[in-house]
């Protein structure tokens, strides 16, 4: 049946030309969008709620300002741009990906190609700083051991990448299609990395295709179906009979509120994305202040939980404005966030916990990044469950959910750090 995945092509010729392509913009994209913010009506937060409803929309007002006064969205193509992006057809889907290969190479040396994939609600731009680190470490401080030739594909129905017509575009036939994308660049065999659902469409490429990935690192794991996670309130008794660290330990606790409420807390958006993602995405569609409340809350309290204690949610501690409001714009200007949302639909509001894949190990070597912040932290004992050829798993030093894209720096280092431990077996 794999097989049979795998090699499903639609029943036409397909062009299998590689066009590049540029992020454009024009007066009456931005016309709209200013129309659209000045004629918001917004709610009064309540007192002292902070983030702990939402988006407070006192900060948003502040949002609101600097996304029409000040943040300009034609400097920030060009920036989109300075990456090369290209199409192709695959599946008869039109797919966008930036193709980033190293300005020079150490004498004798060959790039390693990375596949990188993105999650929800981020898109390629999250790897932007990443990428100079691993395509030209060496003008950034880093080590040349490693240098990497970067792909970075847009999921279907997200930003550039066109959406699917008809049901079924899971997580599976979105590895096919990403795995076709690396075989038309000429990769035989390359890195995957991902987080969020990049995790899982790169957990499945390995699945799909193990000869063809050389290592397979990760900064989310999806471990759900795993008897060592009954083990968990008893962990703090018998924590080195199951194979917990102190640092597993601290990292979980308080168990009740670190692995029930708090995920509890942060999956409202799931329940609704994974049943009627059509619903809210005509409202998001149709509203760009809409659309940021809702996308950047997600880039507050999934950075660190305790941000939801702040006024402002903490946004700019981590991020820049302009960055965060460049996603916000790539969702906008492609009427994406309806399509984007149904992946969710498409993964989890059917079967989830009962597809194939889901009891399927990984025999790829694996590294794991546990970033102290993320939104269930996972210990070494239930990656390797999953993945029995796990290589490699550090506790960063600090970090959340979307890793590349507010530390690249610790990403970076980690994958290098994996990926030598592959080439050394």
């Amino acid at each position: 049946m794999w097989l049979e995945i795998l090699l499903a092509r639609p029943t036409a010729p397909e062009d299998e030309s590689i066009r590049p392509f540029k992020v454009e913009t024009s007066d009456e994209e931005l016309n709209d969008l200013y129309r659209r913010i000045e004629k918001v009506r917004l709610t009064p937060p309540l007192e002292n709620s902070r983030f702990h409803y939402g988006f407070n929309s006192s900060y948003l007002k502040k949002v609101l300002s600097y996304w029409r006064d000040e943040f300009d969205w034609r400097k920030q193509v060009a920036v989109l741009n300075k990456y090369p992006h290209f199409k192709t057809k695959i599946e008869g889907l039109d797919i966008h990906f930036i193709h980033v290969k190293p300005p020079q190479l150490p004498a004798g040396r060959t790039a390693k190609p990375l596949l990188m994939v993105h999650g929800w609600p981020g898109c390629f731009f999250e790897f932007y700083n990443i990428i100079p680190l691993l395509t030209d470490p060496k003008s950034h401080g880093l080590s040349d051991e490693h240098v990497f030739e970067v792909i970075c594909p847009s999921i279907p129905g997200y930003g550039y990448s066109e959406a699917s017509s008809k049901k079924g575009l899971n997580s599976v036939a979105t590895a096919r299609i990403f795995y076709k994308l690396m075989l038309r660049l000429g990769f035989q065999e390359f890195y995957a990395q991902g987080g969020d659902w990049g995790s899982l469409i790169c957990t499945n490429i390995a699945q799909l295709v193990p000869s063809h990935v050389k290592g397979l690192h990760l900064n989310m794991a999806f471990v759900v179906r795993n008897f060592h996670t009954l083990t968990l309130f008893l962990g703090p008794r018998f924590r080195k009979l199951f194979g917990y660290t102190e640092r597993d330990m601290e990292l979980m606790s308080p168990l009740k509120e670190k692995m029930f409420y708090s995920l509890i807390r942060e999956s409202g958006y799931m329940h609704i994305q994974c049943t009627k993602p059509d619903t809210v995405g005509c409202a998001l569609n149709d509203s760009p202040v809409g659309l940021a409340a809702y996308i950047l809350e997600k880039f507050s309290t999934w950075t660190n939980s305790d941000f939801r204690d702040l006024e402002d949610g903490g946004l700019e501690r981590k991020f820049s404005l302009d960055n965060l409001l460049t996603i916000i714009m790539i969702y906008w200007t492609t009427g994406t966030i309806t399509t984007s949302q149904r992946f969710y639909k498409e993964n989890m509001g059917h079967s989830f916990l009962s597809d194939r894949h889901q009891r399927m190990k990984v025999h790829v070597p694996t590294g794991f990044a546990a970033f102290p912040c993320e939104l269930m932290h996972v210990p070494e004992k239930w990656v390797k469950v999953k993945y029995p050829k796990l290589v490699s798993y550090s506790y960063m030093a600090r970090g959340g959910h979307f890793a590349a894209f507010e530390e690249p720096e610790l990403l970076a280092q980690d994958i290098c750090k994996f990926v030598g431990q592959v080439e050394r077996q």
